[in-house]
């Protein structure tokens, strides 16, 4: 048990998803992953996610932004051999703001990304109780592509505004992941980190390199033919200040401590499900920018 609990504390917590605020510097391109459907060879699915956010700015509250970003996002993954997985996400994105300077509406395709998992370990044990125990843990790197639009004004004193309500961060980055799960009996425990490394784009902005993570507890739930899997846990996820060449863009950056809870329910070779991330602490652009709430549905077909 004391590997089984250094490993929870080395992997503590993976997230990843479109997010965005008008100051912050939370910025697009980011990806949420959570659980992954149980398949053989590959799955296929569609997602639709979206966040709110409220800006209020500190010394003139009169100037304000209620801002709700959305993704409708197609993903799949495909399983290579006995340890290697790929994963594939491509997003189209709807960004809708409302501000003291009117209303903002832009959609279209977002930043498509690829990951791919090795799997280091996969451990089953049984403890003197008959207790069945299943350890799992997957190393990855992935690749998120510009082929979202992304066009700014680096002279446009709106700058942080313009740059997090663009479709795409106009940057190809790298993003490296860790995914440990483990089960006992029915019970499970999936925990996971990513971190992004952001590049610069053709403007020479730079969005902030980006840390997050989860641990989510499940249990699967066989209801004649068809299994309910409740889940729920915690989320953490760290922005660093964004950067226009070398120089650091104020009021970007910031950290967000969320709880989710959600169900997915399963019939046969089709997945649907929902999950709801409500904000714990965070502090974004010096407590001037506040996240509402994530969600996310979901379903899956595994071929």
């Amino acid at each position: 048990m004391k590997k089984i609990f250094s490993i929870i504390l080395i992997v503590l917590c993976f997230s990843a998803q479109v997010d965005g605020c008008e100051i912050c510097g939370c910025g697009t391109g980011n990806y949420y992953i959570g659980l992954l459907p149980q398949f053989s060879r590959a799955f296929i699915g569609t997602r639709y996610e979206f966040s709110h956010f409220h800006t209020s700015m500190k010394n003139e509250p009169s100037q304000y932004s209620n801002d709700l970003f959305q993704t409708v996002e197609i993903w799949g993954g495909l399983n290579v051999g006995k340890r290697w997985q790929i994963l594939a996400l491509l997003p189209f994105n709807s960004i809708h703001q409302n501000s003291d300077d009117g209303s903002y509406q832009s959609s279209g395709i977002g930043d498509a990304a690829t990951i791919a998992n090795y799997k280091i370990f996969n451990n089953s044990s049984a403890t003197a109780k008959k207790k069945l125990i299943t350890q799992t843990l997957w190393l990855g790197v992935g690749i998120k592509l510009a082929t979202g639009k992304f066009t700014i004004d680096s002279n446009n004193p709106a700058l942080v505004s313009l740059a997090n309500t663009q479709l795409g961060s106009g940057s190809n980055d790298m993003m490296l992941n860790a995914i440990y799960n483990l089960n006992v009996n029915r019970v499970g425990i999936s925990t996971s980190i990513n971190y992004k490394m952001n590049s610069g784009n053709a403007d020479q902005y730079y969005f902030g390199n980006k840390f997050s993570g989860s641990t989510i507890a499940y249990c699967p739930i066989k209801k004649q033919v068809f299994v309910i899997t409740p889940h729920g846990g915690l989320m953490y996820e760290h922005t660093d200040c964004s950067k226009l060449a070398t120089q650091k863009v104020p009021e970007t950056g910031g950290y967000l401590v969320s709880t989710a809870a959600g169900v997915d329910i399963n019939i046969k070779n089709v997945t649907f499900g929902c999950n709801a991330q409500l904000p714990v602490s965070q502090n974004f652009a010096s407590a001037q920018t506040n996240t509402k709430i994530k969600g996310i549905l979901h379903i899956t077909f595994s071929l």
